[in-house]
């Protein structure tokens, strides 16, 4: 292959995959046929290397189709068949039945000519592939080709049945030249069967179609009307009607014949030929025999070359030509022989017998062995062909078979997965119930300790608010009145004049004044934290930030974000958040001077509590005063809550405290 070429042919494959069209224009009949032989296979071999990577798609397997098309009508049918194999492989995979039934086809093509019956079963099993699918056309398509093994193996009955049957398939199809070639081919299987009139008829049907058959197919057209006429004419010369035959073979010769179908124009002209010499006619019967014997032996065709040699032999011993007939009919028989033509072995055998009188009881004798012979291998053709069908026919019953019972299993399985399944199912849903059944007892239990619990707790609250009343009375109207009295009296002897007894003295009665306002607070907390469920927990803070303004130089502001109920929190939280504030305020009044406090309560979430207090106090250093007892107070009240105590403090720059608490259903 030139370097062009090669280069012509790789910017081909390069569009051979980019869209289906590309794949049309470089598969065209006319630029391949416009390669030579040898090219034409590198270049399909190039086309099967790169199919090779390609994914399995129907473009793939129609060029795999196309490309054995293509070896096949070069003749190497080895190539052909490994590709239409690879179609067939990649169509069944991807389950495409068309694809599958159209490469048997194809392989069934390949074996036609050295193995008959391995052509036959392929034909066979894509006829039974179209007819799953309805493809009538080809159903009658592989029909006609099995008719067509079975005839040149001389099983004409079996042909007559199977062409019966593919022109029952066709009978509403549009395909006219295959009803036309089934048409032919059952005339000339009548013929083989002497039913001469009946094969006449067939032939005509076989002219009829072609009427039906497009203008556009004028060449075919002219290809299969030249054949049907030869035929009939062969059936005018078994029938004696040699003039008939003379006559339309006449018609037929003609100048475009010769030069658009070479080979079609040597039959013509052989059959003329003969029906002139048997007819009584010799002119010219020569030279006409001659010139077609030349005709197909220049184009290499084995078969007509026989055809030719016997009628020749034929035409010299009518002649009384011995010599030249026994010769011509000794080639005749040998090339028989070589390509493996039955019927022409026993006729040039039976002409030699006439001819050659000397040896005519050899010729007789291989006659009758090469006679039996054939009967021998044609009744095992027919059973061959025969126990094909039947062997086909039983793989698919056993199929059928085996499907049917795959099917039984399959519904046996899932009859019994269905009873498992619903087995467990109903087991489940009854430990289900159990343990519902035990969860409602155990929640039942679970009310019934609440109740108990709630009732105790109920009397233990009850005693606590007694005892707590009961202790704060005792302050209240016992120790109260009795250090009011102390006060009182110490007030009385403060009227004395001494400087330093007046002195000593208001530090006693401060002293005492400030265990009274302890000792009141202490009754007044007892007392409150039996009622913060009945009060609003805001109204008691504001109440404690408002009384220090008689108290207090500080500035106590009390903000809250007013987005939810003090209602929904446990006293526990508000217990401790007061004492927490109540403990901020009293250092803020004793130690910071500060002019401004800010008291902040915010809700930040659904469970997440903060409590700011921030003043612009006198400060002091964190890391010393760590362990005050107030600081400590508050830290513990916010740990026993599982909450974050947090202080921040600079001297100068006065004191935050943050506590964050997160809240309990």
């Amino acid at each position: 292959m030139t370097t062009p070429t090669k280069f012509f042919c790789l910017f081909l494959l390069f569009f051979v995959f980019s869209c289906h069209k590309k794949t049309e224009v470089l598969l065209d009949k006319n630029h391949i046929d416009t390669l030579s032989e040898n090219k034409r296979e590198k270049y399909l071999d190039s086309i099967v290397n790169l199919l090779k990577i390609k994914n399995n798609d129907s473009v793939v397997r129609d060029l795999y189709l196309k490309i054995s098309s293509e070896y096949y009508y070069i003749n190497n049918s080895e190539k052909s068949l490994d590709v239409s194999l690879k179609s067939f492989n990649l169509s069944k995979m991807a389950k495409d039945s068309v694809r599958m039934a159209k490469s048997l086809y194809h392989i069934g093509d390949c074996y036609e000519n050295n193995k008959k019956d391995s052509a036959y079963f392929y034909y066979l099993q894509a006829q039974k592939i179209y007819e799953k699918i309805s493809d009538y056309d080809n159903v009658g398509r592989m029909l006609f080709n099995k008719a067509h093994v079975l005839f040149y193996d001389g099983n004409y009955i079996e042909c007559e049945v199977e062409l019966s049957k593919a022109l029952q398939y066709l009978k509403n199809s549009k395909n006219h030249s295959l009803i036309y070639t089934c048409n032919n081919l059952m005339g000339n299987c009548l013929e083989k069967l002497v039913s001469y009139d009946e094969a006449l008829v067939y032939h005509k049907l076989a002219l009829r179609e072609l009427e039906k058959m497009k203008v556009g197919d004028k060449d075919e057209i002219e290809v299969y009307n030249v054949t049907s006429t030869i035929n009939i004419c062969n059936l005018y010369d078994l029938k004696g009607e040699f003039s008939e035959s003379v006559e339309k073979l006449q018609r037929l010769l003609s100048e475009d014949l010769r030069r658009k179908q070479p080979r079609l124009y040597a039959n013509v002209l052989s059959n003329l030929a003969y029906s002139k010499m048997k007819s009584g006619d010799f002119k010219n019967v020569e030279s006409m025999f001659l010139e077609s014997l030349k005709i197909v032996d220049s184009i290499g065709v084995e078969s007509d070359v026989l055809y030719k040699k016997i009628r020749i032999g034929e035409y010299y011993l009518t002649q009384r030509d011995t010599a030249k007939s026994i010769q011509n009919l000794k080639d005749a028989n040998q090339l028989a022989i070589k390509i493996k033509s039955s019927n022409e072995i026993l006729t040039s055998l039976k002409l030699l017998s006439k001819a050659d009188t000397k040896n005519s009881l050899v010729y007789s004798n291989e006659y009758i062995r090469v006679s039996d012979s054939i009967n021998t291998v044609q009744k095992n053709t027919h059973n061959k062909y025969a126990r094909i069908e039947y062997e086909t026919s039983r793989i698919e019953d056993e199929n059928r078979m085996l499907t049917k019972n795959n099917f039984y299993i399959l519904i046996i399985s899932f009859g019994l997965i269905l009873f498992l399944a619903i087995f467990f199912v109903l087991r489940y849903l009854k430990y289900k119930n159990k343990e519902l059944e035990f969860l409602q007892q155990q929640q039942k239990a679970n009310e019934e300790i609440y109740m108990l619990l709630t009732e105790q707790h109920k009397k233990i609250n009850i005693a606590k608010e007694n005892e707590k009343a009961k202790i704060a009375k005792e302050l209240h109207d016992g120790v109260m009145n009795k250090i009011y009295g102390v006060r009182m009296n110490l007030g009385f002897f403060n009227s004395k004049i001494e400087e330093s007894i007046i002195e000593k003295r208001k530090e006693y009665i401060f002293e005492l004044q400030n265990i009274e306002n302890e000792i009141r607070s202490i009754s007044h907390d007892i007392s409150k934290s039996s009622f913060f469920d009945g009060n609003d927990f805001n109204v008691l803070l504001m109440s404690l930030i408002e009384n220090q303004k008689d108290i207090s130089r500080t500035e106590f502001k009390y903000i809250n974000d007013g987005n939810f109920e003090w209602g929904t929190i446990q006293n526990i939280y508000k217990i401790n958040v007061y004492r927490i504030v109540q403990e901020a305020i009293l250092n803020i009044n004793k130690y910071s001077n500060a002019k401004k406090c800010d008291v902040k309560i915010l809700r930040k979430n659904d469970t997440t509590l903060l409590l700011s207090i921030s003043d612009d106090g006198e400060g002091f250093d964190v890391k010393t005063r760590k362990s005050g007892i107030g600081l400590n107070n508050m830290k513990e009240r916010a740990n026993s809550l599982n909450g974050q105590f947090n202080i921040e403090s600079k001297i100068g720059e006065g004191t935050k405290i943050e506590v964050t608490l997160c809240l309990q259903a």
